[in-house]
């Protein structure tokens, strides 16, 4: 099975070694998400497009494969292809009457063709040619070549054909890696994911840090954003993910600060924190999701005396874009589900909060702060490879029972993301005859565990077993004794 990966049209009008540059980055890229799947795929070209192959005849594996490419930032379009070495023009009408026959049966058409190379015929002599032979010896419904019913897309490269049996979009963007390193402060809600999104989509290498206001719930959830995030869209590349214990630092707070200016002293609080991690990282941006005047803490004069604290540059991909433009990127990008769920801390610390701060109060307020608790946060950051993240949660998991076959009176919960069930559905086979299935996403199974019969008994499901184990043992914390975990043999 081939596929055709094309560009996106920034890279195209690049130098010709720039333009080299981002193709070798996004080849080594697919070369390192594709060869997860299966060793047998290959990845090649250094120009136009990229091509994707595997011998493999298998569907399952060219759906994950199809999932992968469109989601790799660097790329306008991918295409399912045929290829055949280029015949003459009465061989290219019969390969087209083999190939699309079924399609267009009573429908309209209309062929497409894109070429490149030296040739005694243009593109479209091969759309006016193929068209009529179509037309004449299939039962399709006539040539339209405005809003077809199928279009008929062909390319010729040189010597070769490419018969298009599918067109997916692309997620656009830079390959990554062919830029910087940024830091993301995350805290897992709406625009903190969606900035973060946009930056690994423009090429940034994006590394996360959180400040824990929250206890480990709380990081348990930014984790699993970040998590999702990486695995997504930018696992061909090891990022790191650096969660600051924030308690002490709110508390003195608190303590030391005039109700009205807390909101702005947090903030300069998490970017002066922020930076000194980004200097240890030589990370030279930070990544915020903040927005104009979303918040209190939002205005342009607040925004301009919490950038005064860092001399680091600071990103605000969101910008100018209202909330409801960013629930809506939320969805399109899968963290909606994550995000709606979490906790908003940073905003419920002040009453009445000031939208016109003043950098002289500012400081006289911060001059009662402690900063050795600040120091001391930092210190005690934990930093982790995003690898890491649901390994290092359970090393102090409450212990949970793990079986390999469940009983009749068993009822086994999917906990896995909805495009993981999608892409890979449960082989009933595994878990036997009688067993209830439900499908509760872990994003969703704190809030929805309450709900269900505590007379009965509960074991999770994931692929690797990792998170399945983490969110059984939390729910065993929160006082239910009747949640396990299922472990299928392999």
């Amino acid at each position: 099975m081939l596929f055709l990966v094309k560009l996106f049209p920034e890279i195209t009008i690049k130098s010709r070694p720039v333009r080299r540059r981002f193709i070798r980055q996004l080849r080594k890229n697919l070369r390192a998400i594709l060869g997860e799947l299966d060793s047998s795929v290959s990845v090649s070209g250094e120009w136009d497009v990229l091509e994707v192959e595997f011998s493999r005849n298998d569907k399952a594996l060219a759906v994950l494969i199809i999932n992968k490419l469109i989601n790799t930032p660097g790329i306008s379009s991918i295409l399912q292809v045929e290829k055949f070495p280029l015949p003459d023009m009465d061989g290219i009408l019969e390969l087209c009457k083999t190939f699309f026959t079924e399609a267009l049966r009573d429908k309209t058409f209309a062929v497409r063709c894109k070429r490149k190379g030296r040739h005694g015929f243009k593109s479209i002599d091969v759309e006016r040619i193929v068209g009529g032979g179509l037309n004449q010896h299939t039962e399709a419904a006539g040539v339209k070549l405005v809003n077809p019913d199928v279009t008929v897309n062909l390319e010729i490269h040189d010597e070769e054909l490419f018969l298009v049996s599918n067109k997916f979009p692309g997620l656009g963007g830079f390959p990554l890696g062919c830029q910087d390193s940024v830091l993301s402060l995350i805290s897992g809600g709406f625009d903190s994911s969606v900035s973060s999104y946009l930056c690994i989509k423009r090429g940034l290498l994006t590394h996360y840090c959180f400040f824990n206001l929250g206890g480990r719930a709380h990081e348990l959830a930014v984790k699993e954003v970040a998590l999702f995030l990486w695995m997504k869209y930018h696992s061909s590349h090891r990022v790191k993910f650096i969660s600051v214990p924030f308690q002490g630092v709110v508390e003195e707070i608190l303590t030391k600060v005039k109700n009205s200016q807390m909101g702005v002293v947090l903030k300069r609080m998490m970017l002066r924190a922020a930076e000194r991690v980004a200097q240890e990282l030589q990370i030279q941006a930070l990544v915020t999701g903040e927005s104009v005047s979303q918040v209190s803490s939002q205005t342009l004069p607040n925004l301009a005396v919490i950038d005064s604290v860092c001399d680091t540059m600071v990103l605000r991909p969101l910008s100018t874009s209202d909330k409801q433009q960013i629930i809506d990127q939320a969805r399109a990008i899968g963290t909606e589900d994550f995000s709606k769920d979490i906790p908003e801390y940073c905003g419920v610390i002040s009453v009445k909060p000031t939208t016109r701060a003043r950098i002289e109060r500012i400081e006289r307020e911060e001059s009662n702060f402690d900063f050795s608790v600040l120091d001391e946060a930092i210190e005690n950051a934990n930093h982790q490879l995003i690898t890491k993240l649901a390994e290092d949660l359970m090393q102090d998991a409450t212990p949970v029972d793990v079986v390999s076959e469940l009983g009749n009176d068993a009822i086994l919960i999917d906990i896995r993301h909805p495009s993981e069930l999608e892409l890979k559905p449960l082989d009933q086979s595994l878990i036997g005859e009688g067993v209830e299935l439900l499908q509760i996403p872990f994003y969703k199974l704190r809030t929805t565990f309450d709900s269900l019969d505590r007379d009965k008994r509960y074991f999770l499901y994931c692929d690797k077993g990792m998170m399945s184990k983490l969110h059984a043992a939390n729910l065993s914390d929160e006082g239910h004794d009747n949640v396990g975990v299922f472990s299928p043999p392999d």
